[in-house]
């Protein structure tokens, strides 16, 4: 973990994944520090582990159903873990997100994992964790993670 404070918010963590195991570790070692009405906003290109970090996460919760990227369905809903994930991919929206009440998942228990979220920046929480993956070679990824609020601050102290 490296702390970078060139980003856009006040404070920023870099994380380098160099396999899919690195991945899923991340996933885990945040879940195994979650919040209750935790929003995890996934921003990056098709294929650098978005679905992989949100089935990981669900697999840390004890979901045993198979998780799969909502892209036609928009949201899933997994109640049968340790907390309620819900697990939305905005991309084929294109930004018009009015009549899903997406704000509301925002308050319910449980945690809110959003793929490509910078599509929708204008309707996500205050506090929250972004994670932009970007890819530096064909297996390797780097994670930075922006955390809104305290408790997300403390989150990634704890979990990094």
């Amino acid at each position: 973990m490296e702390i970078v404070v060139e980003g856009r918010y006040s404070m920023a963590y870099k994380y380098i994944s160099r396999k899919e195991e690195d991945t899923i570790i991340l996933a885990e070692n945040l879940e195994s520090e979650r919040l209750s009405k935790m929003v995890i906003c996934l921003k990056g290109d098709l294929g650098t582990g978005k679905t992989l970090f949100a089935k990981s996460f669900a697999n840390a919760l004890g979901i045993k159903e198979a998780v799969t990227s909502p892209t036609f369905n928009i949201i899933k809903e997994y109640l049968c873990g340790e907390a309620p994930l819900y697990h939305m991919d905005v991309y084929r929206l294109e930004g018009n997100v009015d009549d899903l009440g997406i704000e509301e998942y925002f308050t319910k228990n449980g945690v809110t994992i959003i793929e490509w979220a910078d599509m929708i920046e204008d309707r996500l929480p205050k506090n929250r964790l972004d994670i932009t993956i970007n890819p530096i070679s064909e297996h390797a990824r780097v994670f930075v993670l922006e955390p809104h609020g305290k408790k997300y601050e403390e989150l990634c102290e704890k979990a990094l």
